[in-house]
């Protein structure tokens, strides 16, 4: 057994919503539940970290914060200093950071060098001293010719096969490989491990009717997720229940931090005229509505997917297709297999679709209703590869100081 206390270092680069910060959590949380001696630092760049609670044993470091504009450049998102100063300084946090903390294992989640390679030298450097070095990729990253393009431009390929040790796809192969198509060698597949989708925690507290927006009434809940590209599917819904031409179940409306002041006001004001229509601007603990609520309705984002699955709850997804086609690949996959239904954003405005939607929405099957194998065994997995990980770096130290001797 590894006896010392192992230590895991995640990186993500957080310039945009939510889900990124979400799934190192639930990574980190589920890391240290499984191994008591266990400290986990994820290195954040999400402006919003600290409105999340961390487990005993978790913490985190923020670097500056970056967002991206409409023209797909980044720009500094408080400091009045030029990209270029914003990202020396966040690579030498970086570095310094796992330098000092000296992690066994590293995970990087989502991009192989890191925002604009700013990870590229802590990954050479870790690479050196035998830290074992993770590139975790959700199920879908984009449509394969994009990614295989994207990867070229930013010479990702490179890393992954001369620097990394794991990859893991937090997803199923049997729903979406999003290495297929991409350009990668058999030597890069041979590092792929498909965990499966990552399950969400149960709330500890038993929910009561205070902490519920409707009481014991059964309703609908509604999450764009950060929020900031949601307005067109929050609008949708509200033009609903404003219209409403069939009973529909009430809804709850979760608008996410990231989107506009405005749009937030609008919809709340809105809101107050509909009758069986409430909005919350945001929520760091989702569990309990989505335990309590009877359907979601979301955008095919990774984190509010693996939701879905986790409380088992029927699902309308409506995904964007701008900026990726990530979201419209999952959720059109997700229909596919039986999990979810699809709302194509094309269609928006149509009041009448989205109605009969909503009202067909808590009729659906639940989603583990198919009987898919191993579908929320991810972080299960991932729990035992670490221990293996460890478990190996144990032997090869005892084995060295045994022929030192």
């Amino acid at each position: 057994m590894y006896t010392s206390k192992p230590k895991i270092l995640i990186y993500s680069h957080d310039s945009f919503g939510l889900g990124h910060l979400r799934r190192c959590r639930a990574i980190a949380h589920s890391l240290v539940d499984s191994m008591p001696d266990a400290s986990v630092l994820i290195l954040s760049g999400s402006p919003i970290i600290g409105s999340f609670e961390f487990k005993t044993r978790v913490d985190f470091v923020r670097v500056p914060g970056v967002t991206k504009l409409r023209n797909g450049a980044y720009t500094s998102l408080s400091l009045p200093i030029d990209i270029e100063h914003t990202m020396a300084i966040r690579a030498s946090i970086i570095e310094h950071t796992a330098e000092v903390f000296d992690p066994d294992i590293f995970i990087v989640d989502k991009e192989p060098l890191g925002l604009r390679g700013e990870v590229r030298q802590t990954l050479e450097t870790l690479k050196r001293r035998g830290v074992h070095l993770v590139l975790g990729l959700r199920d879908v990253m984009d449509d394969p010719d994009v990614l295989r393009e994207e990867w070229e431009r930013k010479r990702a390929q490179p890393a992954l096969e001369d620097l990394y040790d794991d990859i893991w796809i937090f997803g199923l192969r049997e729903i979406f490989d999003p290495l297929e198509g991409v350009g990668v060698s058999s030597s890069v597949y041979d590092k792929a491990i498909y965990t499966g989708y990552l399950r969400s925690q149960q709330p500890k507290l038993a929910r009561s009717p205070d902490t519920l927006p409707f009481g014991e009434d059964p309703y609908i809940l509604v999450t764009p997720g950060g929020g900031g590209d949601g307005v067109e599917l929050v609008d949708w819904v509200i033009r609903a229940y404003e219209a409403r031409t069939r009973p529909l179940f009430p809804a709850l409306i979760v608008l996410g931090p990231f989107m506009d002041s405005n749009s937030q006001s609008i919809f709340m004001e809105r809101a107050d005229q509909v009758r069986d229509v409430k909005v919350k601007r945001f929520t760091a603990h989702m569990e309990p509505l989505l335990e309590a609520a009877v359907g979601v309705v979301g955008m095919g984002g990774y984190n509010t997917f693996c939701e879905i699955l986790s409380f088992n709850r029927p699902a309308l997804l409506v995904p964007r297709i701008v900026p990726r086609q990530e979201q419209i690949i999952r959720a059109l996959k997700a229909e596919e297999a039986g999990l979810l239904s699809v709302l194509p954003i094309d269609e928006y405005p149509d009041v009448d679709l989205m109605i009969g939607a909503l009202a067909r929405l808590p009729r659906q099957k639940a989603p583990l209703e198919t009987g898919a194998p191993g579908l929320l065994d991810g972080l299960d997995r991932i729990n035992a590869r670490v221990a293996e990980i460890l478990e190996s770096r144990a032997a090869t130290k005892t084995l060295r100081t045994v022929s030192a001797r």
